[in-house]
């Protein structure tokens, strides 16, 4: 396979076509079957994407809750000029749109312990969602605590992330750029990067106003961590309503990882940039603010626990969270001083904390694909 391997090519070759959604038709019976960051801003939306004229008329009702824009790599018009078809047309790969959810007990048989999971604690709610349901649909729009939120999936960047969708919907477009799932949503048909959760232009909305979506971290572990972290934890079910094999992913599997997701494998399309410091797939936590954006190699700060950068100026230090196999990145003002201990993150008072809880403020950060990552953010450093 090369980079211009077509994403309908490559699911053809492993044999699994219809189940990576190309049909796309819901079919009656199913087959059977995180800690979070606040919202980016929790001020009222400044901006909402404005409706034009369609190719396709939208359904008529709101666009998602947005923010002000965060910064783009290139202009908005420039992005939409870099997308290209992933294969499968608009809904071809279908959300989930009616998702029911069951105790981890009743599906315990369906997981190995390593299974990937996104999942998140919201209000009083504790959800997962499995990497094996949603690498055949990319979304599932649901509602948290009774917040509307769309929890995303972009198998081909290795990037999970959860939005605040308001009173619409989010869809798969068929489109990709930088290898990345392009969203859209369904009151403006506006189309929306995952990774950049920036609208910009699209054939069926061709002048949205540049504004953000309002995100939420959706924490990306395995199975046995999470289950064993939250144990009431409610799970996606396998009753989604689509007749699809999710005892199969069609790019391959991560425990252990290959195929597709192999640490040095190449991208399914050719990346915005090109950055030999890390492997193309190797896993980052990256966070991006206003000011910019920097990373943390994941395997780095597995292994040192606390890893200081520097985002645009300002320290900022990332901490290892065990328990989940995750990290949370923080301000760091005054270049203050951390030190890990026993699973615990101590300051200079000798006071410790959960590593989610330092008391600074954190940034939101989330998995990404070293390629993705440095192809969004070409000037970004990398702290390993």
């Amino acid at each position: 396979m090369t980079q211009h391997t077509s994403r309908r090519a490559f699911l053809a070759a492993v044999g699994v076509t219809s189940v990576a959604g190309c049909a796309g038709g819901r079919q009656a019976g199913g087959s059977g079957g995180g800690a979070t960051d606040t919202p980016r801003s929790t001020a009222e939306p400044t901006g909402r994407p404005q409706a034009t004229s369609t190719e396709e008329p939208g359904t008529g009702t709101p666009p998602p809750r947005v923010t002000p824009s965060l910064p783009l790599p290139m202009a908005p018009a420039e992005i939409e000029g870099e997308a290209v078809s992933g294969g499968p047309p608009k809904d071809g790969i279908p959300s989930i749109d009616d998702p029911s959810f069951v105790s981890a007990d009743s599906v315990a048989d369906r997981f190995e312990p390593g299974d990937p999971v996104f999942g998140l604690e919201r209000g009083g709610e504790v959800k997962a969602y499995p990497q094996k349901i949603l690498v055949l649909h990319e979304i599932c729009n649901d509602v948290v605590d009774g917040t509307p939120v769309s929890v995303t999936y972009c198998p081909l960047t290795g990037t999970a992330m959860g939005f605040e969708r308001g009173d619409t919907t989010f869809g798969v477009s068929g489109r990709l750029v930088n290898n990345n799932l392009i969203m859209y949503d369904r009151g403006t048909e506006t189309w929306w990067p995952q990774v950049l959760a920036t609208s910009i232009p699209g054939p069926w909305n061709g002048a949205p106003e540049t504004t953000s979506l309002s995100e939420f971290r959706v924490i990306w572990t395995t199975w046995d961590r999470w289950t064993a972290t939250h144990p009431d934890t409610q799970i996606l079910s396998f009753d989604t309503g689509f007749a699809k094999n999710y005892a199969q992913d069609p790019y391959g599997a991560y425990n252990p990882r290959e195929g597709y997701y192999a640490d040095d494998a190449s991208p399914m399309f050719p990346a915005l940039n090109e950055d030999d410091r890390l492997a193309p797939k190797r896993a980052v936590i990256g966070t991006r603010t206003a000011e910019g954006a920097a990373a943390f190699d994941k395997q780095a700060l597995r292994s040192e626990r606390l890893l200081e950068g520097d985002l645009a100026g300002s320290p900022v230090v990332a901490a290892y969270d065990p328990e989940l196999d995750t990290g949370y990145v923080f301000r760091s003002p005054d270049n203050r001083r951390f030190e890990y201990r026993d699973g615990r993150v101590a300051d200079g008072s000798g006071e410790t904390y959960a590593p989610s809880a330092l008391p600074t403020e954190r940034l939101y950060a989330f998995d990404a694909m070293w390629f993705a990552w440095s192809g969004f953010y070409p000037e970004t450093p990398l702290y390993d």
